[in-house]
């Protein structure tokens, strides 16, 4: 595990040479040390990737030789899956197989937009029609020059490769800041792209905490365009600092999302749903499908078998086998937790879960929760918990549905079941939210588009979508001067 910044296509130690502990959240115990940056180190991380977009050959390269990159990158992740998976289970908690799917689709990501940007040789320009003879116009597509990018602890290596794989193959340089929650698998990616070919200074990775490196980062004079994933004040801040250079802006934040059952569901199908929709890495997912309504002629039934099930999913070490739900990702987000689980006891009905799971103390650990027969102004209903906690209501009419599952003043993500295709689509279009799932909730594909409505964040990411998050479009117009112009010169 590496335990120095890598910033211009070197591992170096950081600025201050001060070092910062990384804990193992189902001990608490400290596994690894790693730098703390701070604005010295972003400065030169900054001002490498400056040189590299203004002076170096990546921008200039075809989109053809930077796949050939990034399919290198990708396919050494693919390589190492089980190595960097172990890396996360440690860093973040989650469970084994959860985490060996985060890195193949790490790996998945990469290979993507190899593809992408592959095809960008033939689709960066585009004729445009005009309304006036004698002149000629296209549209070209550019990289927009260096990228911020900021990342949270929840998938660590896969939100990273969400910014950095589609900002290389656009053409950009990147700083990339992870979380300091779970910096290990991210300092990898140097060495991964170091033997893949990138240029020197093309992707440079500084780790630190906010204040000391992710703030000055948003604030640095050359960097060009911001990309985001956390929190919404956090964002809002970000925001606010991107105007005062008027950088472009990316921005994926926290969500409530509902997840609508109606009564022509199959039970066992709602209750894997539910289930999944957020116990799925401890319930740390900004796309959680927290909020659940039932209607109410299946809501007992579907509760006595949620609360049942739910019960069942075995708690422990990431890396023991079976399990299902692991500790969250640090204490301090374990005590957030527990203290919100606190807050619904005094505003719902606590029907299994609550607490610290026997024998498992000295961990970061939180029993699957369900809260039933919640009140529409209940703070645990209405607030983004990030955590193994579900909120339970009963509907009656798909009006009411539409209208509860709305009432939020996040727009991430919502979900519903119906065995009625035609009305699962009509709600499905009712949500106000960026991403809708129809009898599912959470997968999650490269090649669609991420991103919410409302305070959930601005732009979207993965796809074709993400790869112009990190391009500018130029006009180029031309005048074939046939004939004088005239307007000043007259014949």
């Amino acid at each position: 595990m590496k335990d120095q910044l890598y910033i211009d296509g070197a591992y170096v130690a950081c600025a201050s040479g001060e070092m910062f502990d990384v804990i193992d959240p189902s001990d608490r115990s400290v596994f690894h040390r790693v730098p703390a940056g701070n604005a010295e180190d972003i400065d030169k991380a900054v001002k490498a990737a400056r040189r590299a977009f203004d002076e170096g050959p990546w921008p200039r390269m075809s989109g053809a030789e930077r796949a050939a990159v990034l399919r290198r990158m990708g396919d050494e992740i693919a390589a190492r899956t089980d190595e960097i998976a172990r890396i996360e289970v440690q860093d973040n908690g989650k469970p084994l197989p959860e985490a060996v799917w985060d890195i193949e689709d790490t790996a998945g990501v990469f290979h993507f937009y190899a593809d992408l940007a592959e095809r960008f040789d033939t689709g960066a320009e585009q004729d445009v029609a005009l309304g006036m003879d004698g002149f000629t116009s296209m549209a070209v597509k550019e990289p927009v020059g260096v990228a911020g990018a900021i990342i949270p602890w929840n998938f660590p290596l896969l939100m990273a490769s969400w910014k950095v794989a589609p900002a290389l193959a656009a053409g950009c340089t990147v700083v990339l800041k992870p979380s300091e929650l779970t910096p290990v698998s991210a300092l990898e990616l140097g060495g991964i792209a170091e033997r893949a070919g990138l240029p020197a200074g093309c992707l440079n990775i500084v780790t630190g905490f906010g204040p000391d490196a992710g703030a000055p980062l948003t604030e640095h004079p050359m960097v060009d365009k911001l990309a985001f994933t956390g929190s919404v004040p956090t964002g809002s801040r970000i925001m606010a600092t991107a105007a005062k250079d008027i950088k472009t802006l990316s921005l994926e934040l926290g969500g409530k999302s509902p997840l609508v059952v109606f009564a022509d569901t199959p039970i066992e199908e709602a209750v894997e749903w539910i289930l999944f929709g957020i116990f799925w890495n401890q319930g740390e997912v900004c796309s959680a499908t927290s909020r659940v309504l039932i209607e109410e002629d299946i809501y007992e039934p579907l509760m006595a078998r949620l609360v049942e099930e739910a019960k069942k999913i075995r708690i422990g070490h990431g890396l023991e086998e079976g399990v299902l739900l692991g500790p969250l990702v640090s204490p301090l987000q374990h005590e957030k937790v527990l203290n919100w689980i606190e807050t619904g006891k005094r505003e719902a009905r606590l029907v299994t879960g609550g607490g610290v799971p026997e024998g498992l103390e000295g961990g970061c650990y939180v029993a699957p929760t369900i809260f039933a027969d919640m009140p529409e102004d209940a703070t645990i209903w209405t607030e983004e918990i990030f955590g193994p906690v579900v909120c339970v209501k009963s509907f009656r009419t798909e009006e009411e549905a539409v209208r509860l599952a709305n009432d939020t003043r996040f727009g991430l993500a919502a979900a519903v079941m119906s065995s009625d295709l035609e009305r699962a689509n009509r709600v499905a279009r009712a949500f106000r939210a960026g991403i809708v799932w129809i009898n599912c909730s959470q997968p999650t594909f490269t090649e669609a588009p991420w991103g919410g409505y409302k305070q959930s964040g601005i732009g979207r990411e993965l796809g074709e979508w993400g790869f112009n998050n990190y391009l500018e479009v130029k006009q180029i117009t031309t005048w074939d001067g046939h004939k004088p112009w005239g307007w000043y010169l007259k014949e």
